[in-house]
Parts: structure tokens; sequence; C-alpha cells
């Protein structure tokens, strides 16, 4: 867990926001027309159709925008005739490093060939399914931030039914919980009034890959973030340890 977290929050900090905003709105509108057809189109009764509408409203995609995509996954928004299905890809990057990715997609084809020449490009190679997914569990994971208190955490994260946490840094942790139970960890914390900016279900490896060449390193990187920048692409998750000091060279 601590190699991707620790990557994740590079990440944030390097990012350009303003230019991904179109991919996010992307991404994010995706999301939540995915939630309404899996679910019930009220977030009220639907737990990821309302976490999905918070991060769209956190991003600042604009009310119509979120409400269009609801009725397009409710099937009620007029003259829309696509259909997004969620896929999940695996495949190896450099040094045998294990990539799960989730898309959601109206054309697999199209998918399947970008995330091909994606892979070749940057020294990967896009696998059969089943072939990396064993190596990852999903759970849930609630990112609460402004911990004063770290005994106070673990009490309320237990309560909520979480099997454990990671300060990932200052003042900021990784909650984990079996997936059925992200909603009730998500409602507890809230209760005992820890600011949770994020509640999401995410593959978690159960094995890492040590990284320590700085080739293998930027192309590495290079790739996850090229597959990151696809349109259909949702999600990419790693099983990859590196070292902070690599991954400031490498991204830079």
């Amino acid at each position: 867990m601590a190699g991707h977290s620790k990557w994740a929050n590079i990440k944030r900090q390097k990012a350009v926001i303003d230019a991904k905003k179109g991919k996010t709105f992307t991404q994010l509108s995706r999301a939540i027309i995915v939630a309404a057809r899996s679910g019930i189109p009220d977030p009220a009764g639907n737990f990821q159709l309302r976490t999905a509408i918070d991060k769209a409203k956190a991003a600042g995609i604009p009310n119509d925008n979120i409400e269009r995509a609801i009725a397009k996954g409710a099937g009620t928004f007029e003259g829309d005739g696509s259909q997004l299905e969620a896929i999940r890809y695996e495949g190896y990057g450099p040094g045998g490093v294990a990539i799960l990715i989730e898309a959601l997609t109206d054309n697999r084809n199209r998918t399947a060939a970008d995330l091909r020449t994606a892979f070749s490009k940057n020294g990967g190679n896009l696998g059969e399914t089943g072939c990396v997914s064993w190596m990852f569990d999903q759970k849930g994971v609630c990112t609460v931030e402004g911990i004063e208190d770290e005994e106070q955490l673990l009490e309320a994260a237990l309560e909520g039914g979480a099997e454990s946490y990671e300060m990932t840094e200052d003042k900021t942790a990784e909650v984990f919980s079996e997936v059925k139970n992200l909603e009730s960890l998500n409602q507890s914390l809230r209760e005992k009034g820890f600011q949770v900016a994020d509640a999401e279900l995410r593959w978690i490896p159960s094995n890492n890959v040590e990284v320590s060449d700085p080739e293998q390193a930027r192309s590495l990187l290079k790739l996850i973030d090229t597959l990151k920048g696809l349109d259909d692409v949702q999600n990419v998750t790693a099983n990859f340890e590196m070292s902070e000091q690599l991954m400031t060279v490498s991204m830079s």
C-alpha cells in the first residue's frame, strides 16, 4: 500500500489541475453515468452515485452537467444512444510490474487498441484477463484529512468496520475496509467528526515489485501517465515500490 500511496501523493502535488480539467470532467461524468445505471438514479439511496456526485462537485463540474450524466445513466436523456460499459484490463509494465486498468467505454475495440499502443510504446505489454488480477484485492478506502489524534481515528475506524489504516502524509490517512463496509465506514468517520475527503473502491496489491533502476522507473511512470491520459480510462493501479527520491527524479 505504501508505495502506491506515496506515488499518489507526489502525483497530486505535481498535478497541474487546469491542464487536466477536461479529462477530469469526462472521467467524473462517466462515473456518474455508470453509478446511476448500476443502482437507482437517486443519490439518497445510491452510495456510489452520491460519492461520484460529490467528486464532480469538488472538481467544479456544473450542476447541469451532473444532472445530464444522471439522466444518461437512468436512460431518460433524449438523443443519447451510446452505451458505456465498465471493463477491467490487465498488463505488465517495465520490470514485470503488474498493472490493472479500469475503463468505461462505448467501443471495446478502440479502448483495447489504445491501451495496447500505450503499453508497447512504454516497455510493457497488455495481457489476458486474469494475468495479474490475482495479485490485487479490491478494498474500500476512505481518505481522511486534518487528523489531530490518531487514537481517535483508530477507534472510529474500528467502529465503522475498518480493517486497517495508513498515515500517508502529515495529518492524512487512508482507512481500508471490505468493499461492503465502505458506506458504513464513511458514515462512521463523518459522524465522529473526521473530514473524509474521498471514499472509493480501490485495487490494493498483495505484493509489490521493487523498482530501483532510473530508466525502468521513468518508463514505468510514463506508461502509467499515458494510460491515465486515455479518455476511456478511469483508474490505473500498479504493484510497485519506489523510493520517493527516484519517483521525484523520474517524474521531473
